[in-house]
């Protein structure tokens, strides 16, 4: 199936997963995670109405956002070295999804200080705990929401989350279910808290089922891609 039809059965699996949850249609954006992909069927996506991607390497989000039409709305996903937070700063970001640790928190907020600028951020929490996700674990969070009032350029927008790697749908509904709680409690909590972003390509309709208004979607519209590139 074309890029333009993976998308419709995504976004009529997404509805579905609405309809479910008792929730609007619209209720939930899509994040197109467009990593490794050519700008050819980005495009094919864009013609089809897509304007939220996502990225996780910086050098190919700047590539591509010079490239492509300029109201996309680009998203970075990924572990965000240090070294690179600098080159994200502009206006080009609609969210960094994977604000993980301070020592970043604070590299970003020295460059958007001298460029006057503020960047929207998610904070990325590790609720499965697995050692090969990056993020905040649940028992830190309150301390790095401390820490980050100092940081008066980053805009808190809300979480992500990744859900745990099994096959066990009652465990990744769990994780999910612990985000949402989660997400609920801060939302009373800091102004303009306003995006959970959980669900991939594997699990975005449980996600949804679970409280979930952002998904990042990849595979099931673009297909599989060898991300060792």
């Amino acid at each position: 199936m074309s890029v333009a039809g993976n998308l419709a059965r995504v976004r009529e699996q997404i509805a579905d997963s609405c309809r479910r949850a008792g929730v609007k249609e619209d209720s939930v954006t899509l994040i197109a995670v467009s990593k490794t992909v050519g700008d050819e069927a980005i495009m094919e996506a864009y013609n089809a109405g897509q304007r939220q991607f996502g990225e996780n390497r910086v050098q190919e989000y700047l590539r591509k956002a010079e490239a492509l039409p300029d109201d996309i709305e680009w998203n970075l996903i990924g572990h965000l070295q240090t070294n690179k937070a600098k080159y994200i700063i502009g206006p080009d970001i609609f969210l960094l999804q994977s604000l993980d640790r301070l020592e970043l928190a604070k590299t970003l907020e020295k460059y958007c200080a001298l460029r006057d600028v503020n960047l929207r951020v998610l904070i990325q929490v590790n609720l499965s705990r697995e050692e090969s996700k990056s993020g905040v674990f649940k028992e830190d969070l309150a301390e790095f929401l401390g820490d980050l009032t100092a940081c008066s350029h980053l805009e808190i927008k809300g979480l992500m989350t990744i859900g745990p790697h099994t096959d066990d749908e009652k465990a990744i509904r769990a994780v999910f279910a612990e985000a949402k709680a989660l997400f609920d409690r801060l939302a009373c909590q800091i102004p303009d808290f306003e995006y959970l972003s959980m669900g991939m390509s594997n699990d975005f309709e449980l996600a949804i089922l679970e409280g979930s208004n952002m998904v990042r979607v990849g595979t099931s519209i673009f297909g599989a891609r060898n991300y060792s590139k």
